[in-house]
C-alpha cells in the first residue's frame, strides 16, 4: 500500500521541524539543553516571570513529566531553581538569583526575539497565523480520537 504525503503536507511538517531546529540551536547558542531552555522559557513568559507551577510546566512545553523531572534536578543542583510545596500536593518552580541571572542571558532574549517578530507583522497576519494554527491542531487532535474508536 502506498500512500503519499501531499506536497503541502511534506511543506508544512518541513516548516515545523526546521523551527524546532532552529529553537534547538538557539538553545545550545546560549548553551542550555533544549529542556532546560523550555522550562526556564515558560517559567519567564508567565504570571511573575521568577515562577510557576510544576504542572504548568508539564502543560505548556509537552515534555514528558520524567524529561521534566530529570531537567529539574539538574537545573536544582546547578542552583538555578529551586521547588517548593503550595496549597497541599502542587509544587512552585522559582528561580533563584542565579537563575534569573541565567533566565535574563537566555529565554528572555529568546522570549523578545519572537516579541520583535510578531511586532513586525500586521496585526492581521499574526491573528491568520495564530488562528490557522490553532485549527489545524484542533482538526488533528480530532483525528487522533478517531483512532480510538479504530
Amino acid at each position: 500500500m502506498t500512500i503519499r504525503s501531499s506536497r503541502d503536507i511534506k511543506r508544512f511538517n518541513h516548516l515545523i521541524s526546521e523551527t524546532d531546529a532552529a529553537y534547538h540551536e538557539m538553545a545550545l547558542k546560549l548553551g542550555l539543553s533544549d529542556s532546560a531552555m523550555q522550562i526556564l522559557y515558560t517559567i519567564c513568559s508567565g504570571g511573575d516571570g521568577r515562577s510557576c507551577l510544576l504542572k504548568d510546566i508539564c502543560h505548556l512545553t509537552g515534555l514528558s513529566k520524567q524529561t521534566i523531572h530529570s531537567a529539574i534536578r539538574k537545573l536544582e543542583q546547578c542552583e538555578i531553581l529551586r521547588l517548593e510545596m503550595v496549597g497541599g500536593k502542587q509544587k512552585r518552580v522559582l528561580l533563584t538569583e542565579k537563575g534569573c541571572r541565567l533566565a535574563t542571558h537566555t529565554a528572555i532574549k529568546i522570549i523578545e526575539a519572537e516579541n520583535r517578530i510578531f511586532d513586525g507583522w500586521p496585526k492581521e497576519d499574526v491573528e491568520t497565523y495564530l488562528n490557522l494554527t490553532r485549527r489545524y491542531l484542533e482538526d488533528f487532535r480530532r483525528e487522533i480520537r478517531k483512532l480510538d474508536q479504530i
